[in-house]
């Protein structure tokens, strides 16, 4: 999504409605329990994709309490998906 029109002119119109994407992410991640921090990346990028006006997204997904004992650092992945 080319952001110089809102850069430019300050109008909300001109941009995508990031309360909207955070509802939706909050809502993809609830909707189903999984297993892997890629599954739910994957999942993310994909609506994403399919409901806002962008060609590429990156999406970085990190467990903050993660149920490894003596784990330094927050282990998590990073996806890029590209609209096809």
């Amino acid at each position: 999504m080319d952001l110089a029109p809102a850069a430019a002119s300050d109008d909300l119109r001109s941009t995508v409605d990031y309360g909207l994407i955070a509802t939706r992410i909050v809502e993809v991640s609830a909707k189903e329990r999984v297993n892997l921090l890629e599954r739910l990346a994957g999942r993310l990028a994909q609506m994403l994709l399919a409901e806002f006006p962008c060609d590429e997204v990156r999406v970085r997904v990190r467990k903050l309490t993660p149920p490894l004992e003596g784990l330094q650092g927050i282990p998590g992945v990073e996806l890029i998906r590209q609209r096809r």
